[in-house]
């Protein structure tokens, strides 16, 4: 081997200017390939849209190469956000993968120049069993586009690469169009935020989406409680029992008076004209404190806190009774936030 490599301690002198410039050409050459998809969404992307919802089957993502990785997160994205999809291997696909696709299913394939050996050997296969076929490419005259049912145009100017060479802003392209196909089906499903976390259960978006109070809130002895008559000793007790950093005040059918918290002890404390021994806790309260119902989202417990800047929450039920309590820990223990 001949090629010579710096040693890691060599200082490596770069031209900052022209690094930049070139980053942000890139940048600026994608952005106008991307820019320049939106007047061709039409009657194909319509109609692609209505060919796959009414798909029985799966949509089945191919594409070699570059194109081929670019299948593979177009395919995970359908099938994140409710099409059932998922990515063949040309290549494989013409040694017995081919098995995996089947009538009721729908085919998209991927390929910029639309010329890809790969995909162009297994198509007769494919139109043979009347599977429908939908193509992006970079090229509407291509033999893939031709032979397709549905034609998604992405062809560009210019690669972001100076050599023209490496797939970079045709890449960008077709993985733009495969993301406004999703979207696009998404909101024609009525696909919901819970849609999407039932298929992100173990991920920290289906800990947000799917998380409800009701499932970390503490519950029964486990909810700081006192009457409006407790001293503040007693008060300060309970907390320390249940270790939330404050106390709900009830009346004797456990509905919420008021809340008493660090804070409102901070402010007793500092307060000269509070008789600390004789004061019962209904004096040093706060009334009508932020509150949340146990079938809200874990996440709307998060949002309340960071709005109001407290760090507990009193959950209550339709008759105001105080049914469980949470604070920042809990959701923290739950990685909400």
């Amino acid at each position: 081997m001949n090629a010579n490599f710096a040693s890691p301690n060599s200082p490596v002198l770069i031209d900052a200017d022209a690094i930049v410039r070139s980053a942000r050409t890139v940048i600026a050459t994608e952005a106008a390939a991307i820019h320049a998809l939106e007047p061709r969404i039409g009657r194909d992307f319509v109609e692609a849209c209505r060919l796959i919802l009414g798909c029985a089957g799966r949509v089945v993502v191919i594409g070699m190469g570059k194109s081929g990785h670019i299948a593979r997160k177009v395919a995970a994205t359908l099938a994140s956000t409710g099409t059932p999809a998922f990515f063949v291997h040309p290549g494989e696909a013409s040694h017995g993968d081919l098995g995996m696709i089947l009538p009721q299913d729908v085919v998209l394939a991927l390929s910029n120049s639309g010329e890809t050996d790969e995909i162009l050997f297994i198509l007769p296969v494919i139109k043979r069993q009347g599977i429908p076929l939908i193509a992006i490419t970079g090229n509407e005259q291509s033999s893939l586009a031709q032979q397709a049912d549905l034609h998604l145009d992405t062809s560009i100017a210019v690669e972001a690469c100076p050599l023209g060479l490496a797939p970079t802003a045709s890449t960008t392209a077709a993985l733009v169009m495969g993301d406004a196909l999703a979207v696009a089906l998404l909101e024609a499903r009525g696909f919901t935020s819970e849609d999407f976390a039932r298929s992100h259960p173990a991920g920290s978006l289906g800990r947000r989406l799917l998380l409800h109070i009701s499932d970390i809130m503490h519950t029964g002895e486990g909810i700081p409680t006192v009457r409006p008559e407790a001293t503040l000793t007693e008060a300060l007790m309970e907390m320390t029992r249940k270790h939330l950093g404050m106390t709900a005040v009830v009346d004797a059918d456990r509905r919420l008076i008021g809340v008493f918290t660090d804070g409102d002890l901070r402010r007793a404390l500092d307060d000269d004209g509070v008789d600390l021994r004789g004061a019962n806790v209904a004096e040093l309260m706060t009334r009508g404190p932020k509150t949340i119902s146990a079938d809200k989202l874990a996440i709307e417990a998060a949002q309340l806190m960071e709005k109001h800047q407290i760090h507990a929450l009193l959950v209550i039920d339709e008759q105001q009774k105080v049914v469980g309590a949470l604070n920042i820990h809990d959701l923290l223990r739950a990685r909400v936030v």
